[in-house]
């Protein structure tokens, strides 16, 4: 599935956004996206430079809620649900 972010829309909130379409939750039911990325690099790996140009080129990849989320560029999110797998918050929660 795939997911254009809005070009002032944080990636960390495009992937809650997306997570919360696909699963049909509000997005405040959803596990901390911060539990699994530091939110606050993740956006900031995408944000323009100081000077406000546009970064280029980039990819990350991670895994939240049961999905395997790509970025690109910081303006397409693909992302795949994992079968059969515990989600990273399972693991986090058995500690």
């Amino acid at each position: 599935m795939e997911y254009d972010i809005g070009m002032d829309e944080p990636v960390s909130m495009a992937v809650i956004r997306a997570v919360s379409a696909v699963e049909g939750r509000d997005p405040l039911s959803l596990p901390p996206l911060a539990n699994v990325i530091d939110t606050d690099a993740l956006d900031a790996l995408f944000n323009p430079r100081c000077d406000g140009t546009a970064r280029t080129g980039g990819r990350l990849s991670f895994v939240y809620s049961n999905c395997r989320f790509t970025i690109d560029n910081g303006e397409y999110l693909t992302f795949q649900l994992l079968e059969n797998r515990s989600s990273p918050d399972e693991y986090s929660r058995r500690g």
